[in-house]
């Protein structure tokens, strides 16, 4: 696994973490400076371990997928949609696994 920081067309930094496939788990917000979205990654690696920081939810479409919060409960990252609530804890499990230990890169 391992984040990924990029820049959007807007100028915003974002970072997405992937999986070993190249699946992107977890997405940000947009940040203003590298520097925020580094520290966006911080608070994903303090916050990943704890189940309690990840809420389980449904699209307006019925997908399932989950939003990691921090402790005061600012949304860090979101998810993509899964096909299953199988496939989203599993992304959950992933994240709370590797999500304290994974690589930064600059894409």
């Amino acid at each position: 696994m391992s984040y990924e920081i990029k820049t959007d067309a807007a100028g915003k930094f974002r970072f997405n973490l992937k999986a070993g496939n190249g699946q992107v788990i977890l997405s940000s917000q947009g940040y203003a400076s590298r520097a925020d979205a580094l520290n966006g990654i911080a608070s994903v690696q303090k916050h990943a371990p704890d189940d309690g920081n990840f809420e389980r939810k449904d699209s307006s479409r019925g997908e399932p997928y989950f939003v990691l919060k921090a402790n005061n409960g600012v949304v860090i990252g979101q998810s993509e949609m899964y096909s299953s609530t199988v496939a989203r804890d599993t992304g959950i499990a992933s994240v709370q696994k590797n999500g304290p230990s994974a690589d930064v890169k600059d894409v």
